[in-house]
């Protein structure tokens, strides 16, 4: 796509938009362990890139029941839970995970990690980046994240084993 040009914007129903987000013009959620970039946010897909500081806890075990949520390592390394597989992504993996599976990731022990997360469908979850970002600045309170469940399509489950690999990495 031409630098200059703008983008053509489809109108038709049957067709989506064209989405184009300029690095530079992109809005940015920061937590003590994290960046988020956000990308795009349509019926389509939510896109957004989060580079994680070393140690970095990421999200705890959870699940969607409507999106497919799809991971690509830009750099670094990042740990995953997938059902209950536990297991490392690295620069140029890709994971995608179905609905109603249960899956964790957090920054790989002893390093950093930049990671392009897609949802899709889309269903307007930079509003839930943002409040995930006020409860990690303490700013919001957790309850907030457990009363917005439904909304956002993230269902928090336990797991024994993501939280015996976080053990193992301290």
């Amino acid at each position: 796509m031409n630098k200059e040009a703008s983008p053509t914007v489809s109108t038709t129903p049957s067709a989506p938009a064209v989405v184009l987000t300029r690095h530079c013009e992109a809005e940015t959620c920061a937590d003590p362990s994290s960046v988020m970039t956000l990308l795009a946010d349509t019926d389509g897909c939510t896109s957004y890139r989060s580079t994680f500081a070393k140690g970095a806890v990421g999200a705890p075990a959870h699940f969607h029941t409507r999106a497919t949520e799809l991971f690509f390592v830009i750099s670094g390394e990042l740990q995953v839970l997938v059902g209950e597989e536990v297991t490392v992504l690295k620069a140029g993996d890709f994971l995608a995970v179905p609905p109603h599976t249960p899956h964790a990731f957090a920054a790989a022990p002893g390093c950093e990690a930049d990671v392009l997360f897609v949802f899709t469908p889309g269903m307007g979850r930079f509003d839930y980046l943002r409040l995930l970002g006020s409860v990690m600045r303490g700013e919001t309170d957790p309850k907030e994240i457990a009363a917005s469940s439904e909304r956002f399509d993230n269902h928090y489950v336990d797991s024994p084993v993501w939280r015996a690999a976080l053990e193992r990495s301290v």
